[in-house]
């Protein structure tokens, strides 16, 4: 079992640094270089042709959208944008790759010198943004047997049809600084990066189908050192919890080498969701081994000024200033607000609010009942199962008067038991609250029988009694009594 050391303790010796870089799927019609379409999933080798092949005498084409998304997502973070940048080759070998290069940027990126400002818990962290160039992504290997992984697989399989799709890859410089909160502020950036690409309609960062997806270099050093410790990169983590979990693990894994007098490895490192555990990968190859050099077959790529500036047009308003508009908008106090963004809910919060949800109400769902549900599955909240305009749906039926709160708990049971629509679900289930007056006169008359006491001092004026009754009442009928028409009953009835 590999050591690791407590993580408050560490954190009384060494220092983190981060580097995150973040991969972003761009959703256009085809592929980078070649008129493949660009679709997630499909029969394995289907969406493939020559050039994302790389079969001898292809010739790739530079995608012109993915060149509008790229300024368009360096401009977002706050980037220069290149007047003049071209495509490198980068040479290494994977099964997944089938040129044996990547057709990648380096040291000509389209945008570069950015940053983006995060919050977490009241405190502004700001990450700088080293580039963010474009690139192809690789095929998907699947490994069978040896639990899915390569070490113990008893042969793996290769799908071509995700070679060749655009990618932005986003690199940040060493994140210094945020101590105890390092992890939580990489996974506040990634949860920055995805919202802000959500707003600029460039992917559908879909974190679990790998349109987003972040490795996660990691490093410590002594405090006080003044160098930074030798970094670990995690690769591919799919969802936000994980990247928070990946980066504490790694920083209490490399501290335990480090205390039994061990040199930490540069390396690159699987996450293993089950335990929340990191794993040895490849030995990590630094820039120099790659070998980039010019890509050959494409034209250099040189956005005009004026073309930049009628992108910056059409970005979205600010995320700070977006979330200051929303925070008036919905008139919540700053303690309100900070728990939407901390729980990640911000945009699930938005999205129920624009499917007719109120504000207060769309909080309510995602930041308690929704919010412990996830923390229970330990995932994020956007991977429940269950949409902001089904939240909304649910909303409405209580508005209605069709269902309670606590029906609408098992409403939401139902959808996320994949049930259907909440209405659907309503009618599956019989959750419909009783307003018949026969129905309920007949359990309030149960319930006055049973309780003489309550009922006398009811009659003797002592109406904040009934409360008693209508408890008494909502529990013979399930809940789903009409806990309005019951109060008035019993007052008809005692009063």
């Amino acid at each position: 079992m590999t050591e690791t050391v407590d993580y408050d303790d560490l954190l009384t010796r060494y220092e983190p640094a981060l580097g995150l870089e973040t991969h972003v799927e761009l959703n256009t019609n085809t592929k980078m270089f070649c008129g493949c379409p660009n679709e997630f999933g499909g029969e394995p080798n289907t969406h493939v042709c020559p050039v994302c092949l790389g079969l001898p005498g292809s010739l790739p084409v530079i995608n012109g959208k993915a060149v509008e998304s790229a300024i368009r997502i360096g401009l977002a973070l706050n980037c220069e944008i290149a007047e003049w940048c071209r495509m490198a080759r980068k040479n290494y070998f994977y099964p997944d790759m089938t040129k044996n290069f990547q057709t990648s940027q380096y040291d000509e990126p389209i945008a570069f010198d950015g940053w983006v400002d995060v919050e977490v818990d009241g405190e502004t962290y700001r990450v700088e943004i080293e580039r963010a160039h474009m690139e192809e992504d690789a095929g998907k290997a699947t490994h069978v047997g040896g639990a899915g992984r390569i070490q113990g697989a008893e042969y793996s399989l290769i799908d071509y049809n995700r070679a060749g799709v655009p990618l932005i890859e986003i690199v940040t410089q060493p994140i210094l600084g945020a101590g105890e909160k390092a992890p939580q502020v990489a996974r506040a950036y990634v949860a920055h990066l995805r919202d802000l690409l959500k707003s600029l309609g460039v992917s559908d960062v879909r974190m679990e189908q790998g349109s987003l997806r972040c490795d996660a270099n990691v490093s410590i050093a002594p405090i006080g050192a003044g160098k930074l410790g030798t970094r670990t990169e995690t690769k591919n983590v799919n969802s936000l919890r994980s990247i928070e979990r990946a980066i504490r693990y790694e920083m209490s894994r490399q501290a335990a080498v480090l205390d039994a007098g061990g040199a930490v490895v540069q390396e690159t490192r699987h996450f293993h969701e089950a335990d929340g555990t990191t794993s040895s990968g490849r030995p990590k190859s630094d820039a120099e081994d790659y070998r980039y050099f010019a890509e050959p077959d494409l034209m250099p790529i040189a956005p005009s000024r004026e073309w930049v500036e009628e992108l910056r047009a059409t970005l979205p308003e600010p995320p700070a200033v977006h979330r200051r508009r929303l925070q008036g908008d919905w008139g919540f106090s700053d303690i309100d607000f900070s728990g939407i963004v901390n729980a990640g809910a911000l945009t699930l919060v938005e999205e129920t609010v624009a499917a007719g949800a109120t504000p207060t109400a769309a909080r309510k769902w995602w930041v308690s009942d929704l919010a412990r549900r996830a923390n229970e599955g330990g995932i994020d909240l956007d991977e429940l199962g269950i949409t902001p305009a089904q939240v909304a749906a649910v909303q409405a039926l209580v508005d209605e008067g069709k269902i309670n709160d606590k029906l609408a708990r098992q409403v939401i049971d139902g959808v996320l038991a994949g049930e259907g629509e909440p209405a659907e679900v309503v009618d599956k289930r019989g959750l419909a609250v009783v307003s018949d007056e026969g129905a309920l006169g007949a359990a309030v008359d149960d319930a006055i029988a049973a309780n003489p006491d309550i009922a006398e001092r009811i009659r003797g004026g002592k109406v904040q009694a009934a409360g008693a009754l209508i408890g008494q009442v909502m529990k013979a009928m399930r809940g789903q009594a009409d806990a309005g028409k019951v109060r008035e009953l019993i007052l008809e009835k005692l009063a």
